[in-house]
């Protein structure tokens, strides 16, 4: 501590709040009348010393007064304070809940530093602490959603965004599932990007860019192709081959998800089947072929929850990789243009044209009509139809005795999230065929295999696995098998 204001005043000094609710108060006293609550990182300017007191003055909320000595820590902003300032960054970097101190300290390093030393290591600590801040913040909300709120961390937590924000960090957010998804904007992460940085740096900075929970929701679907794009450019530019396993895996589940959106994207705009069988085509072997290189045997608990979901999102848009399969049956689908943006789905057999067809139905979902599976009678026949990048149906064709009907089959009784169905195989001699199921439903992911009675469309039998359930294990088709993702 310094013995004299003189001594204070010549020195290029600030003093950082290192303590939540520490107080600022009107004179050097505990009893003295308080003059504002200050969080970590909160910086202040150094006008004095009393006794154990520091005289401050508060910038931000440009105030003045008094905070002992003890809840904060004195840090240089000069060019020989930039190395102390590093090490104490790259403690704070990995240790949670003490985010706003790091910001803090990384605000006083970039004004310390000599601009031929500022590297791509401040950039990525300040955008990782920024970005663990965000989650905190959403995670929390998540916690309580159901139960009583914890009003004081609650309060720290937004004390800290207010802190960050201070600096200069930029935050966005939106409603997602019913709650306030928080992000950070991802400014540090560019710098790391745009500068000569390792490998790991630039891994970190790619998936801290990509993520697809801090995508708006309320994205529209050509802005939404643009960010996809951008998002595979900039996870290609990554170099994984002397990545760790771990950070290799991320990058590779990553780049799943979001060629599997990229496959859906293409494949709505497609104009003829050319660019469906070209461009759709390539997109959807991209993510499968990036789910099936992921190394199983390296997934933390973490990672096991997200590969679950990749392989989800991967296994929605798997059509797009899937070639055409010759359909021997009388039953077929022919699609044709309806309103604009709008596919008609048409189901045709020797005696019923285009015009006359056995059912009809048009959406402004992506039909995948080399999904579609007759029964050996031809009185029913299952199609995949995406309506969503992360949710796909199953249309049930089925003959009554009063006509041809369409049904259908949804991945899960709840609102659209992330989920499929799919067609797995008939039960020859009855009105049952055999579906596989993948959904995330509550925050939770659930995988069956079921027996569907069509009557009904109720699953009289279910399993999460096939070996579990006799029909199941005996009747699944061949196919099916051979190119589903549900069982990776």
């Amino acid at each position: 501590m310094f013995s004299t204001l003189s001594t204070i005043a010549a020195s290029s000094l600030i003093a950082i709040v290192t303590q939540d609710q520490a107080a600022l108060r009107a004179s050097p006293r505990e009893s003295a009348q308080q003059q504002v609550v200050l969080w970590q990182g909160d910086s202040l300017e150094i006008r004095g010393e009393r006794m154990d007191y520091l005289q401050v003055y508060d910038h931000r909320r440009e105030r003045a007064g008094f905070i002992k000595a003890s809840q904060v820590r004195l840090v240089r902003t000069e060019a020989d304070g930039a190395a102390e300032s590093m090490s104490v960054i790259r403690f704070l970097r990995d240790t949670p809940g003490s985010e706003a101190l790091g910001i803090s300290y990384s605000a006083a390093y970039l004004k310390a530093a000599p601009a031929n030393q500022i590297n791509a290591e401040i950039f990525d600590a300040l955008g990782s602490m920024a970005e663990r801040l965000a989650r905190r913040s959403t995670n929390l909300q998540a916690q309580t959603g159901s139960t009583k709120p914890n009003k004081q961390m609650e309060t720290a937590i937004a004390a800290h965004l207010e802190v960050a924000t201070y600096y200069g960090v930029q935050f966005k957010s939106f409603e997602r599932e019913g709650r306030i998804q928080l992000c950070y904007d991802g400014e540090a992460f560019r710098r790391v990007l745009a500068m000569n940085a390792s490998d790991e740096q630039k891994a970190r900075a790619a998936l801290a860019l990509t993520r697809s929970e801090c995508i708006d929701p309320a994205t529209r679907p050509l802005e939404k192709s643009a960010i996809d794009t951008w998002r595979a450019d900039v996870l290609d530019r990554v170099e994984t081959s002397k990545l760790p396993e771990q950070l290799k895996n991320r990058i590779k589940m990553r780049k799943a998800t979001v060629w599997s959106a990229i496959a859906f994207q293409r494949a709505r705009k497609a104009e003829n089947k050319d660019e469906m069988n070209k461009d759709v085509q390539a997109a959807g072997n991209r993510a499968v072929l990036e789910l099936a290189s992921i190394n199983k045997e390296e997934l933390s608990d973490e990672d096991k929850l997200s590969y679950t979901d990749t392989g989800i999102r991967a296994g929605t848009s798997r059509w797009a990789a899937e070639l055409a399969i010759q359909n021997k049956s009388t039953l077929k689908i022919v699609t044709s243009a309806g309103e604009p943006g709008e596919t008609c789905v048409h189901l045709i057999d020797a005696k019923h044209d285009l015009k006359n067809p056995l059912a009809k139905r048009c959406t402004y979902s992506v039909v995948w009509p080399h999904s579609a599976r007759a029964n050996t009678h031809s009185t029913a026949l299952t199609l995949a139809v995406q309506p969503m990048e992360s949710w796909r149906e199953l249309w049930l064709f089925h003959q009554t005795s009063n006509g041809w009907i369409i049904d259908v089959l949804p991945p899960a009784n709840t609102d659209p999230q992330l989920g499929y169905v799919e067609f797995a195989g008939w039960v020859p001699a009855t009105n049952k065929m055999l579906v596989a199921r993948e959904a995330k439903v509550d925050g939770v992911f659930k995988r069956r295999f079921e027996v569907i009675n069509m009557d009904t469309l109720q699953a009289e039998n279910g399993a999460d696995n096939p070996s579990s359930l006799s029909t199941f294990y005996k009747w699944q088709d061949a196919i099916w098998k051979s190119q589903t993702l549900s069982l990776r």
